[in-house]
């Protein structure tokens, strides 16, 4: 697989607000940009951490994915996103090694990324997340 780097840090949230002003006022980082993914249910904060991104997460439905996580397991780090320079042969890839997929196909994330998961009991317990262009 031909990973580039960390793409970014997901964490689920209650509150958007709340969370980006912890981000900003406590330890000083800038929220670049605030989105909202209506087919994936959930608004995003994004933040720049050195060379590595922080995405908030933050469900717009009581029945959304990141209502359900925080319903679940309580608020806090969600998934792991690694950048890839090809997502279908990425996906292929980590499907012929056996590891089980969330999305089979690419499908579109915040800041206009492809997007594609790979399933947390194949993955050590880590929700991954992989993203291409």
């Amino acid at each position: 697989m031909d990973i580039t780097h960390i793409e970014h840090i997901g964490i689920a949230v209650k509150n958007l607000e709340e969370a980006v002003k912890y981000y900003e006022n406590i330890l000083g980082l800038k929220c670049y940009s605030i989105e909202e993914v209506a087919d994936q249910k959930v608004k995003t904060a994004f933040f720049m951490a050195g060379q590595t991104k922080i995405e908030l997460l933050e469900s717009t439905s009581p029945e959304g994915p990141i209502a359900k996580y925080i319903e679940k397991k309580g608020e806090g780090i969600h998934h792991l996103a690694f950048a890839v320079n090809n997502i279908e042969e990425a996906l292929k890839e980590a499907e012929d090694k056996g590891v089980q997929l969330i999305d089979k196909q690419p499908r579109k994330g915040a800041e206009g990324l492809n997007i594609a998961f790979l399933h947390p009991k194949s993955t050590g317990s880590v929700l991954t997340e992989l993203c291409g262009k």
